[in-house]
């Protein structure tokens, strides 16, 4: 009897220790859960419209979730799923790059003048390259120059080439670098072309684009850069 009294209190001692934790480990969905802002943000219809919700100009719990997964896969902090400015700032310029078709240089900002040149127009995030009046590759989205470190406007050239580039400024990789003013160039990051606030001032692709940039244009080749990027 005392062998199966002590047997029990072994078997109760262990059940003990164990209800606490999978109270602990179930508690994680909730705390995580929390972390979702249920106000309505002062975009709260724009936003509910880009993403296909219902639009009642009301934050729901579906509509936080919604916003918080865009918020999430583009980087944009704190990822709380409140439709705020930097959020909406983020869908309109995906809305303006998709307006631009396959004709990104129909008000002619871009000059046609000059045989093969990269254009980077600033206001709608987007690049391309043009072979005189002819569109030859793009448009495609970018990511420049964040607020103090903007990428700087004008006529430029490519001067230098470099396919494995490491920036001893910025201790990070830059694939398919190709430099047009400055320590600025196009190259190939793997962060979301939508991530905030932007670069460092070059103009960063994503990596099919930055070889495919890489194969067309060569040192000498002119680069044109205008507009202003939001939030600069």
């Amino acid at each position: 009897m005392e062998a199966i009294r002590k047997r029990t209190g072994i078997v109760l001692g262990i059940t003990s220790m164990v209800v606490p934790l999978t109270v602990a480990l179930g508690a994680a969905p909730a705390q995580a859960a929390s972390s979702c802002n249920v106000t309505t943000g002062p975009y709260q219809k724009q936003v509910e419209k880009f993403l296909g919700r219902p639009v009642d100009g009301r934050q729901s719990r579906a509509d936080c979730l919604a916003v918080q997964t865009f918020q999430r896969k583009h980087g944009i902090t704190p990822a709380q799923g409140y439709a705020g400015p930097l959020t909406w700032r983020t869908m309109n310029t995906m809305l303006a790059q998709k307006a631009a078709g396959t004709n990104p240089n129909k008000a002619g900002s871009c000059p046609t003048n000059r045989g093969r040149i990269a254009c980077v127009d600033l206001t709608r995030q987007l690049s391309w390259i043009q072979d005189g009046a002819r569109l030859k590759y793009g448009p495609v989205p970018v990511r420049t120059g964040k607020n103090g470190t903007e990428t700087r406007t004008g006529s430029k050239k490519i001067y230098w080439r470099s396919i494995n580039h490491w920036s001893t400024l910025y201790h990070v990789s830059m694939p398919y670098a190709q430099f047009f003013d400055g320590g600025q160039a196009f190259h190939s990051t793997t962060k979301s072309m939508w991530n905030p606030p932007g670069s460092g001032g070059c103009v960063n692709m994503r990596p099919a684009d930055a070889k495919k940039y890489w194969s067309l244009l060569r040192n000498g080749d002119d680069v044109f850069v205008y507009g202003r990027k939001p939030g600069t």
